[in-house]
C-alpha cells in the first residue's frame, strides 16, 4: 500500500487517530478537543494519508491501545513500525523507550545510558519530543532524573501525561494516584432508587425520566489529596483548573500521585505561584497543608469511622474549604449516601424543574422537603442535578 492508511477509533480518553503502512504504524494521536483537529493532525504529518479499514494487525493494535487506556495492563512493544522517515538516532531511542513496561517510569539519563550513550539526556529528550508514535512509544513514561514529570508534546501537554501515568497505576500494583478511577457505592442503587420511589411520586416522576442511577465515586489516596485539588479548581472552568493542577502537580516528583502537605509547606509562594495560582488559593493550600501536617486533618481511616456532619466540621476549619466543598467530597470522594447540599444552585434548580416549581426553593425548604428521602438524599440530590440538566439519557452521568 502505497498510500498511508488513516483510521479514527474510540477509547476510554476520546477519539484517538492512527495511521499506518504495510510496514506498520506511522503515527498515533492522542485526542485532540474537537475529532477533526486530531484528524488534523495525523494529515498535517503524513500529507498523503486517506482513511481505509484497519488491516488485521493494525486492529489488534487497536484493542490493546484501549485497553490500555481503560486501565488494563497491556504491552504495547510488539506493535509493529514503519520507522523508514525517523532519524536513526531517534530509532535507537524509541526502541529503547519500548522497552519501559506499563506502571514502570525511566529518567531521560536512564534511557540514555541503556543506549549506550551516558550524558545523553537532552538529546534523549528532543528525540522523544518527536515523537509520533504516542503510548507505542511510551514517552510518558520518562521523566527527570528527580522525579519530575519534564515535557510531553501531546494534547495537553503535562496534564495529558500525568493521567496516562495515573490510568497506567490503576491497572497494575503502584500507589493510588489521584486521578485514579472508581469505587464502589458503599450502598445499593436499587434499594436506594425503589426508596426514593415509594417516599416521593415527583421525585419517581424525575427518576423515570432519567433512567438509572450512574452517579461515580472517584477514590482518592488522601483527604489531603483531594481537598488540594478542590481548592485549585473552585471558580475555574474544568480545562483551566486541570491544567494549573498539573502544573502544581509537576513540581514534585511522583506527580500522579498529586502534592503532598511536605512538598507544599516547604515550597516557596513563587515557585507555587508559577502553576498558575492565585494568592487566595495559595493561602488556603498552605493552611490545608498546615491542617494535614500537624494531625488536624484526619486521615482517610479516621474520616471512615466519622459522622458526615463531624466531617464538615473538622474540614470547613481549613481556610478556603465551605460547607459545599466538604459535601461534594462526601458524595463523589467518600460515597456517603445520605448527603443532600441544600445550597447547590443546580440541586434547587433540579426541584424547580422536576417538581414543576415557579421557582427554585429556600434551602430551608429543600431541606424539609428531602427528610423523606433519608437515608438516599445523595441519590436524590443527584437526581435533581440530571433535572436541572435537562438529561433524559439514562447513559447522561
Amino acid at each position: 500500500m502505497d498510500t498511508p492508511g488513516l483510521a479514527l477509533f474510540d477509547t476510554a480518553v476520546g477519539r484517538c487517530g492512527i495511521a499506518w503502512s504495510e510496514r506498520g504504524v506511522l503515527a498515533l494521536q492522542l485526542p485532540e478537543a474537537r475529532e477533526q483537529d486530531t484528524r488534523g493532525r495525523l494529515l498535517a504529518l503524513l500529507p498523503g494519508a486517506r482513511e481505509a479499514d484497519p488491516p488485521a494487525f493494525v486492529q489488534q493494535a487497536l484493542r490493546d491501545i484501549a485497553a490500555l487506556l481503560s486501565g488494563e495492563s497491556r504491552d504495547l512493544s510488539a506493535i509493529p513500525l514503519d520507522m523508514q522517515r525517523i532519524p536513526p538516532f531517534h530509532c535507537r531511542v524509541y526502541e529503547a523507550a519500548r522497552g519501559i513496561g506499563p506502571g514502570t517510569t525511566l529518567s531521560y539519563g536512564g534511557l540514555a545510558t541503556r543506549l549506550g550513550t551516558p550524558g545523553a539526556a537532552r538529546a534523549v529528550g528532543q528525540a522523544l519530543g518527536r515523537n509520533p508514535y504516542a503510548l507505542i512509544v511510551p514517552c510518558h513514561r520518562v521523566l527527570t532524573a528527580d522525579g519530575r514529570l519534564g515535557g510531553f508534546s501531546a494534547p495537553g501537554g503535562i496534564a495529558t501525561k500525568m493521567r496516562l501515568l495515573s490510568i497506567e497505576k490503576s491497572g497494575g500494583t503502584g500507589p493510588l494516584s489521584l486521578f485514579e478511577g472508581e469505587q464502589a457505592l458503599a450502598f445499593d442503587p436499587a434499594a436506594a432508587t425503589a426508596h426514593l420511589r415509594a417516599a416521593d411520586p415527583g421525585l419517581a416522576r424525575i427518576i423515570d425520566a432519567v433512567g438509572p442511577f450512574r452517579m461515580r465515586v472517584a477514590r482518592t489516596p488522601s483527604l489531603f489529596a483531594a481537598l488540594a485539588r478542590s481548592i485549585v479548581y473552585q471558580q475555574l472552568n474544568g480545562k483551566a483548573a486541570e491544567t494549573i493542577f498539573a502544573r502544581l502537580c509537576a513540581l514534585f516528583p511522583n506527580a500522579h500521585e498529586g502534592p503532598t502537605a511536605e512538598q507544599i509547606l516547604r515550597t516557596s509562594d513563587a515557585r507555587l505561584r508559577t502553576a498558575g495560582l492565585s494568592r487566595q488559593k495559595l493561602a488556603s493550600l498552605r493552611d490545608l497543608a498546615r491542617h494535614s501536617a500537624d494531625g488536624r486533618l484526619p486521615t482517610l481511616a479516621e474520616a471512615e469511622r466519622m459522622g458526615d456532619e463531624e466531617i464538615v466540621e473538622r474540614l470547613t476549619e481549613v481556610r478556603g474549604i465551605g460547607r459545599w466543598t466538604v459535601e461534594m467530597l462526601l458524595m463523589f470522594r467518600l460515597g456517603r449516601p445520605d448527603v443532600l447540599p441544600v445550597d447547590d444552585y443546580g440541586v434547587r434548580k433540579g426541584f424547580e424543574v422536576g417538581f414543576r416549581k415557579r421557582r427554585p426553593p429556600l434551602p430551608r425548604d429543600l431541606a424539609r422537603h428531602g427528610e423523606r428521602w433519608r437515608p438516599y438524599r445523595t441519590v436524590a440530590s443527584w437526581y435533581l442535578w440530571r433535572a436541572a440538566e435537562g438529561l433524559t439519557d439514562p447513559s447522561a452521568g
